[in-house]
């Protein structure tokens, strides 16, 4: 992370000034664990924070303009907040949404300039959207001192990204970028938003991300048909109970009695909601008994659902979770996020982690012809305030 810091505030005092001192702010990617697609269900996910992270360096300026400079991009965009609208360009909108949320607030925060970067992979899954929104967010709220709280700070961002980037994303990518602690993951109940910490303190194991070259073209099609599916089976449901609101109050008990009424493949989707949240929170209670080969079972047979009745995998991730299954020291893996292509998360024994990149690494090439990128993760803290 000092590399990153460190040339972050060489370009802020490159462009701005060297006299200046910045304040910096470290802003984390995340994985998830276990839950998937359960979000927008009203259910359970189990992300953490990560070691990859965005930096930002940012001071005020004395008039309303936000200079905003992307390192890792080499591009800049001016913004006046009096005269705020939608930028042509994809990444200021991350930014220009979190200032539209604060005015709408009646917030007024002054004009600063900004250089951001950092090392959260773009495409991976590993959100790093969340990263930029609700890191800047964060540093508003230091610079300024605007008095945001941490869960005011998770809504705002999820509605910046709602509302200027247009993305109908789900909230646990925001909560675990500003909730998140260290050698900890957080279970997240997407309904009432309370959450709970488990500790995930083994020095013994290695988070690993294997990403695929696969674009994610159908990514964002799919996940609406998914939802919709969802929607339809909550509304057959709600024929025999009017008090259903969502999956999340549907019993398999209940899904199965009325299994006859369903189109098959709205019935699979449906189950698949309904086995996850189990799984998660199954796979809390494995961490509480510090069981992680339990843990690690649980991941697969999630990936399992995600393949065959979910149907969002894709060969890519299926040949690495394979792969990953048939492997020494592998004690669980799946893919992770939306799906059709993207990362699979993987649990690896420590000894056994260097051997595992380098055979799957080959093993992947020579199955597919194709080259995965590994990323090697650590549980960090959320977005904070570093010196």
């Amino acid at each position: 992370m000092d590399i990153h810091k460190d040339r972050i505030i060489g370009i802020f005092k490159d462009k701005f000034s060297k006299e200046t001192k910045p304040i910096i702010v470290r802003s984390p990617g995340r994985i998830n664990l276990i839950g998937e697609h359960t979000d927008y269900n009203e259910g359970f996910v189990l992300p953490a924070a990560i070691d990859k992270a965005i930096i930002f360096a940012l001071a005020p300026r004395s008039d309303r303009h936000f200079n905003l400079i992307s390192a890792d991009l080499n591009d800049a965009c001016i913004v006046d907040s009096d005269n705020l609208k939608k930028s042509t360009k994809q990444w200021p909108n991350y930014f220009l949404g979190v200032i539209d949320q604060l005015l709408k607030t009646g917030l007024q925060p002054g004009g600063m300039n900004v250089v951001f970067g950092g090392d959260v992979p773009i495409g991976a899954g590993l959100s790093s959207s969340a990263a930029l929104g609700s890191g800047f967010i964060f540093a508003l709220n230091e610079l300024f001192s605007l008095g945001i709280d941490k869960l005011a700070m998770v809504k705002m961002a999820q509605r910046a990204e709602h509302e200027y980037a247009g993305v109908n994303c789900g909230i646990m990518d925001q909560f675990i970028n500003i909730f998140g602690k260290d050698k900890t993951v957080l279970k997240i109940d997407c309904r009432s938003l309370e959450y709970q910490y488990f500790s995930f303190q083994r020095n013994d194991l290695r988070i690993i991300l294997c990403e695929t070259p696969m674009r994610r073209d159908l990514a964002t099609s799919e996940y609406n048909i998914r939802r919709h599916q969802c929607e339809t089976g909550v509304a057959l449901l709600r024929k025999y109970d009017g008090a259903i609101k969502s999956l999340r109050d549907v019993s398999m008990q209940f899904l199965l009695a009325h299994q006859r009424d369903f189109d098959p493949l709205v019935f699979k989707r449906c189950k698949y909601v309904l086995e996850e949240n189990e799984r998660v929170l199954m796979s809390c209670e494995d961490l509480k008994r510090n069981d992680i080969i339990s843990f690690g079972k649980r991941m697969y047979a999630a990936h399992t659902g995600q393949r065959d009745d979910y149907e969002v995998s894709c060969n890519d991730l299926d040949i690495l979770v394979e792969l990953a299954s048939d492997m020494d020291g592998v004690i669980g893996a799946r893919m992770m996020g939306g799906g059709f292509g993207g990362c699979t998360i993987n649990i690896v024994e420590e000894s056994k982690s260097e051997r595992f990149i380098e055979s799957i690494s080959h093993l992947f090439r020579e199955r597919t012809g194709k080259e995965v990128k590994i990323h090697s993760t650590k549980i960090t803290g959320g977005t904070e305030r570093i010196e």
